[in-house]
């Protein structure tokens, strides 16, 4: 499930708390940094479940009307089309799904309804969602892809202030991850339209995106001092206090990462903690981050304590 640009924000966060906290502990630092990945396929599964939850909103509010002495016309006789839609069904069957909300307590309790409902209230006003309910058409496909619009959807999920504060009062660990959680959603729900059935994903892709998680972490960790060092040596007129911690994390990381993984080209881990500076650190970041690790880097090319080979390794 995670890419490799979500695994150095989560290295490079568990590696910043370590430096600034004082601590050295590398077996703590392993058991948050496999926490705070697990955390992430549990967002996936409770974002996912909302389509319960969305579901079970519309059938309860279908259920009031009925209930009521003199109904409307259109509580009468409701159009049940999204109360019955296959997403939200194909996820209350799946019993691996199920249990793992349940297991790990990814359910979308009475102390989040009123989040439930107000999304209802402002899907139900969405053109997209006015032309499904009016298509005499159903099928599966077609309910995906109203969801795939639903989780695409920035003020109903993404770029939702109210959601933030929800997830974040859950867990400190679910904070940006969100848009990176909803991309694999609609990955998931497109797969489901394609073939009929819903991928259950594990914390990694692939086992060495496991390694390289943990090999990064140790490679920074246990090199830090050293790796300072070299910073320290490259920086001109260093003033320490007037350098943002994150950039010096970010610097120390990409140099780990070049040293510890020498199948992965020196532009791609460069690009790569550039881009991470862009959000974790000053404007000013990503000038600093680039021109510094590309001299740092290079220079290390030059004496061997960096190896690179293959094709595309080490050129720009």
């Amino acid at each position: 499930m995670l890419n490799r640009r979500l695994i150095r924000i989560k290295v490079f966060k568990v590696l910043y708390s370590v430096v600034t906290s004082g601590s050295d502990s590398l077996i703590e630092a392993e058991k948050t940094l496999g926490y705070s990945c697990e955390k992430t396929l549990h967002l996936y599964y409770f974002i996912l479940n909302a389509a319960v939850a969305l579901k079970n909103a519309a059938q309860a509010k279908i259920d009031t009307g009925l209930r009521k002495f003199n109904p409307t016309p259109e509580e009468r006789n409701p159009n049940r089309k999204f109360a019955l839609n296959r997403v939200s069904a194909t996820i209350e069957g799946d019993p691996r799904f199920i249990k793992f909300c349940e297991d790990h307590g990814l359910v979308w309790t009475e102390e989040l309804a009123s989040f439930i409902k107000k999304t209802l209230a402002q899907l139900s006003e969405r053109d997209y969602f006015k032309e499904y309910m009016a298509s005499e058409t159903s099928s599966l496909e077609e309910d995906c892809d109203l969801f795939i619009k639903i989780f695409s959807d920035l003020e109903l999920f993404e770029d939702n202030e109210d959601l933030a504060s929800t997830l974040e009062d859950i867990s400190l660990f679910w904070t940006d991850d969100l848009g990176f959680v909803l991309n694999v959603i609609v990955r998931s729900l497109e797969t489901l339209r394609a073939h009929g059935t819903l991928p259950v994903p594990g914390v990694f892709l692939k086992d060495d995106d496991k390694e390289f998680a943990y090999g990064l972490l140790r490679a920074a960790l246990t090199g830090y001092g050293k790796y300072m060092d070299i910073v320290v040596a490259n920086t001109s007129n260093w003033d320490p206090d007037r350098v943002v911690t994150t950039d010096l994390v970010l610097i120390v990381q990409g140099i780990a990462e070049a040293v510890r993984f020498p199948n992965i080209p020196l532009k791609v881990t460069i690009n790569e903690y550039v881009e991470i500076s862009k959000f974790y650190s000053t404007g000013n970041s990503k000038v600093f981050v680039n021109g510094l690790l590309d001299r740092i880097l290079r220079k290390m090319v030059d004496t061997e304590e960096i190896v690179k080979t293959g094709r595309g390794l080490i050129e720009s």
